[in-house]
């Protein structure tokens, strides 16, 4: 029973920075990762980061969004520079006992956070 818990949301300017956590449990699997979900829209994967440090970026959030982890403490982080008005969603922590895989869908993973709102105006 892996429990993840996100923090890290709130309310910025366009171009402005935030920084998620997530915190497991305790050993949450073999691939972490951050989704999200604007209103009326599908839950995207942003990115993922596996046990081996390899990591995955949507293609609209390369370059400004950094995902990392700290296996000491069974968490991980996605540090978000020049925000955009699209970012703006809840983000969603999960992890899946598998390894990070190319097209992985939100079924994919069984392990879900609460989510945190980010908001970019």
């Amino acid at each position: 029973h892996v429990q993840l818990v996100e923090s890290g949301g709130g309310s910025v300017r366009a171009g402005g920075s935030l920084r998620l956590s997530c915190i497991a449990s305790t050993y949450a699997g073999n691939c972490m990762g951050w989704f999200r979900q604007a209103p009326g829209a599908a839950c995207e994967l942003v990115s993922s980061i596996g046990s081996d440090g390899s990591t995955y970026y949507l293609g609209s959030v390369k370059g400004r969004f950094t995902i990392s982890q700290d296996k000491a403490k069974n968490t991980i982080y996605l540090q978000m520079d020049r925000l955009k008005p699209g970012d703006t969603a809840m983000y969603y922590c999960a992890a899946r006992d598998s390894g990070c895989e190319w097209n992985l869908d939100p079924r994919d993973f069984g392990y879900w956070g609460q989510g945190t709102q980010v908001t970019v105006s």
